[in-house]
């Protein structure tokens, strides 16, 4: 068990942190959620050491042992992948290099052999003698193939090194794992394998994360950290989520009877908890439904922007028509042989091995890059507005404030724009009161995105191209972002690595591959499901 004790932490006049008091328990895998800034990464730093609090104490049962996902991509450069898992278990490794030191003394004697026998016992305990091959077998599950083993870390590509990393932490069967970020450069396979790794795992997990769809397929608790506090309500993100709006649509009608509250708080509960059987999760997290009573939910406190793109004019048949398109860099082709027409109705998710590829498509259709073969046009009645990975050029060198970055993207055809109308879009993504004279060379990336989703919704566009939007943005703001996208009545040709964004924006998927494409009319997880679609991804990517 984890017991945080009056925890107390401040930087000068800002307050984390104020007598937080709760326990993780074992069996358990707790979501940690807050807002950008709220404390998240800072709260497991505290638990696993990293970080010292002015006040208070953090206390774990005796002999457990906490394995912590590491951040420092560099940290190991000169390790093998093999051994860098094996460090992962700290004591396996010291009790392994402490017996080869014995073996290895040119003067051994009786008293080294009673040690060493010790320390064999030791390492016997800890699953020493089969830990190379766990550990190669984690890598290997972890897409991390077997002749990479041996390879330096500061050898491997980034995204590879993630895995490696992820490998470390879980290995062992650590009693305490703590995970920031985990899904971060992992493709939907090694997530899904993630999930199921941990739906199985019978420590305490502690995990931060964006990824809803990943909370909610792991998570039997959420650890909520608001207002300086920390309060942990039972179920996954989506439990969380609904059962916060709608206790706040309750406190917000204040003619509804006390009976009519508690029983439609009681309806939501059972409705959940018979849902919390299909969930990988689904014995822990029914058992702690069922105990859950309708007190126990609360209004949360959050802001959500308003999200809201509309239409100047309708879109006409003629969307956009791409044909025979191919991008070629440094000699590597991302993609090649595009074809296909969009059509009004269509909400297009777009998938790629390779992010640049994805990037590189919505660039060449928005004219920033250009192709190496084929064409696209887009239909006369079209008006785009495009979200980029990399937003860079909007605010570098840039020292504007925000009313007057954002009158900078007005339309011509909007006249008399005042400093009201510009603080409405602002207000809406959130900026509000003096916020807004901020200058922009100073913004977090949270808060550059929401910038550009202002500077898009001044445009009123038909057609919404979006690259990773969920990037930078609070749980919060994805909600948000995800909603609008849902209820948008245009356009959305989009590629986001958040699972459920996909999953419910999305109603036709194009994967575009250095070989060809796939063009599906159907959902996110169909595709994903979709027997044949796999035998021709596999004939794509060999």
């Amino acid at each position: 068990m984890i017991s945080v004790n009056n925890v107390t932490l401040a930087y000068g006049k800002r307050v984390l942190f104020d007598e937080v008091n709760i326990n993780f328990t074992k069996g358990n895998c707790y979501g940690i959620i807050g807002a950008n800034g709220a404390g998240k990464s800072t709260f497991l730093k505290i638990i696993s050491g990293e970080i010292e609090p002015n006040k208070g104490t953090v206390s774990i049962t005796p002999g457990e042992r906490m394995a912590i996902l590491a951040q420092n991509q560099f940290a190991f450069d000169e390790v093998t992948v093999l051994n860098t898992v094996l460090m992962g278990h700290k004591k396996m490794w010291s009790i392994m290099h402490e017996k080869d030191a014995l073996y290895a003394k040119p003067d051994f004697d009786e008293a080294d052999g009673i040690k060493a026998g010790e320390l064999e016992e030791q390492f016997g305990e800890m699953g020493g003698y089969t830990a190379e091959s766990d550990a190669a077998t984690l890598l290997s599950e972890l897409g991390v193939k077997d002749e990479l083993h041996q390879v330096l870390m500061k050898d491997m590509s980034a995204n590879l090194k993630v895995r490696v990393l992820l490998a470390q932490a879980l290995f062992g069967n650590p009693d305490i794992l703590l995970l920031d970020e985990p899904t971060n450069n992992l493709d939907v396979e090694t997530i899904a394998w993630l999930e199921n790794f941990l739906a199985d795992y019978q420590n305490i997990v502690l995990v931060v994360s964006h990824d809803r769809h990943f909370l909610d397929a792991v998570c039997t608790h959420m650890a909520d950290v608001d207002k300086n506090k920390i309060k942990i309500y039972t179920g996954n993100y989506s439990f969380w989520y609904e059962s916060s709006q709608l206790a706040a649509r309750q406190a917000a009608d204040k003619n509804k009877k006390a009976e009519d509250k508690k029983k439609d708080l009681l309806e939501f509960i059972a409705r959940f908890s018979a849902n919390a059987s299909k969930s990988k999760q689904a014995t822990s997290r029914k058992k702690a439904l069922d105990k859950l009573v309708f007190e126990d939910i609360t209004p949360s406190t959050r802001r959500y922007p308003g999200i809201i793109f509309k239409q100047e004019r309708e879109a006409g048949n003629d969307i956009l028509k791409v044909e025979n398109l191919s991008k070629v860099v440094d000699g590597k082709t991302l993609f090649s042989k595009l074809n296909f027409d969009v059509q009004k109705t269509d909400k297009i998710a777009f998938l790629s091995k390779d992010p640049m590829a994805l990037t590189l498509f919505f660039e060449v259709i928005n004219g920033k890059q250009p192709a190496d073969t084929g064409k696209y046009e887009w239909g006369t009645t079209i008006t785009t507005a495009y979200l980029p990975n990399d937003n860079t050029e909007f605010f570098d060198g840039n020292q504007l404030n925000l009313m007057d970055w954002l009158r900078q993207y007005v339309p011509p055809q909007t006249k008399d724009v005042d400093e009201d109308f510009l603080r409405g879009f602002l207000g809406k993504m959130l900026f509000t009161g003096d916020e807004i004279m901020k200058k922009t060379n100073v913004l977090s990336g949270g808060e550059k995105v929401r910038c550009m989703v202002s500077k898009m919704m001044l445009q009123n566009p038909n057609v919404l191209m979006l690259d990773e939007p969920t990037n930078h943005l609070d749980l919060e703001s994805i909600v948000a972002f995800n909603d609008s996208m849902v209820n948008f009545p245009g356009v959305v040709l989009f590629t986001t690595h958040d699972h459920q964004f996909m999953q419910t924006v999305a109603n036709r998927i194009i994967e575009i591959t250095p070989k060809g494409m796939i063009d599906k009319l159907m959902t996110y997880d169909e595709y994903l499901a979709d027997e044949r679609v796999k035998e021709v991804r596999a004939e794509l990517y060999s």
